[in-house]
């Protein structure tokens, strides 16, 4: 049996009396897209947290690839392959879609602490800027400044720099959010187009987007997971409509 790229196993996280994340068990394999949905309030993003080390658990584990990822930072984290993007987008908007992407692969290229002025010879680092923006559609905006962008075209700009370091488990916190039908649709057919082969774990409230993109769906409410499995399993789950599913597929109508 291969190992996961991504296992949590008694995860729990508490504010002081307050328990957010009630015991999580989890287990993600090797290129499979896996959605977390679950009502506002449910804990997705606590749980985000705790696997990117913005929080540490209080108790339980969190293994990437096997290794246990418990008391390293989140840059070191991201180092071992996993990037994520957040819900409020997190990009340079002065700077140009290109010096976004660029800066995005500055250490995984090797250059780490170096000065602009060489990073702007280095062909390597232009070559792999341009295939990230040609891979995000955005080529034709490369000399834009970044805030300058649509809504949609700033989230893209953000999958990129998320992608660029050349991690294998992407995580996306509600990559669709705030935007439009057709928009939503651009976003998705990106998200499919730049994780082939990748792990994707993502947060969203779209139900056609989840039930377009998953291979599972783990369903999370008041901090612990109630259902976990293929999306036509868990959308005829009885617990799953009773607590979330139904509201949220009569909301999308």
């Amino acid at each position: 049996m291969s190992t996961p790229a991504l296992e949590l196993s008694g995860l729990k996280k508490s504010f002081g009396k307050a328990e957010i994340i009630r015991g999580i068990d989890l287990s993600i394999g090797k290129s499979e897209r896996h959605a977390i949905i679950g009502p506002n309030g449910a804990g997705k993003s606590t749980l985000f947290n705790l696997i990117t080390a913005r929080f540490q658990p209080t108790a339980g584990t969190v293994k990437l690839h096997g290794e246990d990822l418990i008391g390293l930072e989140p840059f070191q984290i991201n180092r071992k392959g996993l990037s994520r993007s957040f819900q409020i987008t997190n990009i340079f908007p002065k700077m140009t879609v290109f010096e976004n992407v660029r800066c995005a692969l500055l250490w995984s290229q090797g250059y780490k602490y170096s000065f602009w002025n060489l990073v702007n010879r280095s062909r390597d680092l232009t070559e792999g800027a341009e295939a990230i923006l040609e891979q995000i559609n955005l080529t034709e905006r490369r000399n834009l400044p970044a805030g300058t962008l649509s809504y949609a075209e700033q989230r893209a700009l953000e999958i990129g720099i998320t992608i660029a370091g050349g991690a294998d488990v992407i995580m996306l916190d509600e990559p669709t959010a705030g935007m439009s039908h057709s928009e939503t649709d651009y976003i998705t057919d990106l998200i499919m187009k730049v994780t082939e082969g990748k792990t994707l774990i993502m947060v969203e409230h779209d139900m056609g987007v989840v039930f377009g993109l998953a291979d599972r769906i783990s369903v999370l409410v008041y901090g612990e997971i109630i259902a976990t499995g293929k999306p036509e399993e868990v959308r005829g789950d009885p617990k799953v409509q009773e607590a979330y599913l139904g509201a949220a597929l009569e909301a999308e109508h």
